[in-house]
């Protein structure tokens, strides 16, 4: 999928924030409109071609996960990112259940809504539209299909969890892996029991690339993971 002149759906239904967010997307090369209710973005979406939503949660007429639950009934793949002013856990899983590709907390920063969005378009851009099942780090190949990491003639067979949380580190890599969001994407909750579990998958995945001191898989605390390659 094109990043830059891509079409954005945004819905906010702070006037002034809306207006910000608006102006500054457009001075970065994409195309937002603007709408400050969940149903007037829902009309828009059903008449207009849209890349990329971005959607308040706390709206007027029509919600965000509303208006995120009817779209992805046209669409499975469109990405969404939502924007709450809410901090509890709840309101993240709930998004995140809804399909979201992932969600910024207010107040932020506009680089960090850039940088979101450049990671979703990385993520969507090579596990869908791509289709990619391979990958290349280092010395090693990851074959996502058939679940394999391969150094020279050692081949190390995955578990389906291992292969999975793999791959999301390949399509984030150098990027920073949101912890509640691979939960949610592999586990499909985030329980302190699927933490944990996630946790030992990490530490093998980590014992599997030691013969290649150039690659590193990181723990960035309180955020999530980061796999690195020189």
């Amino acid at each position: 999928m094109k990043e830059k002149g891509m079409t954005i759906l945004l819905a906010e239904d702070d006037h002034n924030l809306g207006t910000i967010l608006k102006a500054y997307l457009e001075a970065k090369g994409y195309l937002a409109k603007l709408y400050v209710n969940g149903k007037d973005a829902f009309d828009a979406y059903t008449k207009e071609k849209f890349d990329f939503c971005i959607l308040d949660v706390m709206m007027p007429v029509k919600d965000g996960f509303t208006l995120a639950k009817e779209i992805r009934k046209t669409d499975k793949k469109i990405p969404i990112l939502f924007l709450t002013a809410k901090s509890m856990q709840e309101d993240k899983i709930e998004g995140l259940q809804l399909g979201a590709d992932d969600y910024l907390t207010k107040p932020f920063s506009m680089e960090e809504l850039l940088l979101r969005i450049k990671a979703i378009m990385r993520r969507t851009s090579t596990s869908v539209n791509t289709g990619q099942t391979v990958f290349e780090l280092g010395a090693y190949v990851f074959n996502y299909s058939h679940q394999t990491l391969t150094i020279g003639k050692n081949i190390q067979k995955l578990t389906s969890k291992e292969a999975e949380l793999l791959k999301l580190l390949c399509e984030n890599l150098n990027a920073v892996l949101d912890r509640t969001i691979t939960l949610m994407r592999i586990w499909n909750d985030d329980s302190y029991f699927n933490a944990r579990s996630m946790d030992v998958y990490i530490t093998k995945l980590r014992k599997y690339f030691k013969d290649d001191p150039n690659i590193e898989l990181l723990n960035v605390h309180g955020i999530g993971f980061k796999l690195l390659t020189k």
